[in-house]
């Protein structure tokens, strides 16, 4: 069955709760997603059925087995990967970089370099600055106040004792997309590694690992419909080559290299399910056509409704947008505005009253925020759209807004 994005919000159990008499608004997608009927069943099911630890000689484990296999493969059609084999799980997104942060570390001698930026949300960031620790140099990269990075500033201070960039797809804060494609250039002359942070990008644009030639790349299934698992794609070999930390007991070979202890095989047969529910929406004569497909149809509808929403917020006097328009760069469906005559705090919760879900504060791009001046002001309103999302809802936060600024 072929879905259609007109279609689709029936399966979300969640958009039929109301509050104060109306459906809720469902804005808060950048801080993770609803979860469709697909992927509810995918977990209960597991439950229901197979659920017991790999690598056994009996039915439940054998089916375990089958179905972590199978998601590794469908997390890897989804990103463009090779196979299933370059595809690791971890709690979340965050974990899964500070191990790879540490095994990192252990290759590094003192004053190598690790570059950051400004822009990234602190689960990029913050596993690297650890490794200051150890002597390693974390070089940052300025962005400026609209929310976009300082390419110039990022060519001034590659060199030849950078060994990895670490940077993200897309701000979960202004919504830009970085050019990732100029900073595979730059660190390829250099000789470094190129990771990438896609928990923002990967719900809302096609990914493929092979065509950005990233070396790492990790996002979060939770992001894009999913339960809460974090995703790692590696490129081939070169998770083998790391020093991770693990036990004596476990697999050494890529995928299960850095990955500890049990996973969560019910919620990872869950991301298998999100991954379903995407391609659902999808045409074409392999997974991963349908997947492209499926994207590419999510991207335009939600581009058009951002834009809707960003045109709205814009009219709307004395709100200040954080972040280019949707005609100036590429970037996803998430729009954060500040104004002086509100809180932030303040705005969330009579959006909330409202039964509209918005986020207030710095949503972990805390150093962006901090560039922006306004971490000591409360950070900033964040909205973001997904799959789910309606014109009449944007016209109904639109109103909302205008309502409480002009009062």
């Amino acid at each position: 069955m072929i879905r259609t994005i007109e279609n689709c919000r029936k399966d979300f159990p969640a958009l039929q709760r109301q509050y104060n008499g109306r459906n809720i608004v469902y804005l808060d997608g950048p801080a993770g997603t609803q979860v469709p009927t697909l992927v509810i069943d995918a977990i209960s099911d597991y439950y229901k059925t197979s659920n017991a630890n790999t690598h056994g000689q009996f039915i439940t484990t054998q089916e375990t087995d089958v179905i972590m296999s199978g998601v590794r493969s469908k997390v890897a059609d989804f990103l463009g990967a090779p196979n299933g084999s370059t595809i690791s799980f971890g709690q979340n997104m965050t974990t899964l970089n500070y191990s790879l942060s540490r095994a990192i570390g252990r290759i590094l001698k003192s004053g190598d370099e690790i570059i950051i930026t400004q822009l990234d949300h602190e689960a990029n960031r913050g596993p690297w600055l650890s490794l200051k620790e150890w002597g390693i140099e974390v070089i940052e990269v300025e962005m400026y106040p609209e929310g976009v990075l300082n390419y110039e500033d990022f060519e001034s201070k590659i060199n030849e004792r950078t060994k990895l960039v670490a940077v993200g797809g897309a701000s979960n804060l202004t919504g830009t997309v970085n050019d990732l494609a100029l900073i595979r250039k730059l660190t390829n002359e250099v000789g470094a590694w190129l990771l990438v942070d896609a928990v923002h990008l990967a719900p809302h644009i096609p990914i493929d690992v092979v065509e950005m030639d990233c070396d790492f790349l990790l996002c979060s299934a939770y992001k894009f419909y999913g339960p809460h698992i974090g995703l790692i794609y590696s490129k081939p070999g070169l998770l083998k080559s790391l020093p991770t930390d693990r036990l004596i007991t476990q697999e050494q070979e890529a995928p299960y290299r850095i990955e500890t202890g049990t996973l969560n095989h019910a919620a990872i047969a869950g991301v298998g399910a999100a991954v379903d529910y995407i391609e659902s929406f999808g045409v074409g004569d392999t997974c991963r056509k349908r997947l492209i497909n499926a994207m590419t149809k999510i991207r335009n509808y939600e581009h058009d409704l951002g834009n809707k929403l960003y045109d709205g917020l814009k009219q709307i006097p004395g709100i200040q947008i954080k972040g280019l328009s949707f005609e100036q760069m590429s970037r996803t469906p998430t729009i954060s505005f500040f104004t002086l005559q509100i809180t932030s705090e303040e705005i969330c919760n009579r959006l909330g009253s409202n039964g509209i879900c918005a986020w207030d504060g710095h949503f972990y791009a805390r150093r962006g925020v901090e560039v922006m001046g306004l971490l000591d002001k409360g950070g900033v309103t964040r909205m973001g759209i997904s799959v789910y999302n309606t014109d009449e809802e944007i016209d109904y936060t639109s109103e909302a807004i205008t309502q409480m600024m002009t009062k």
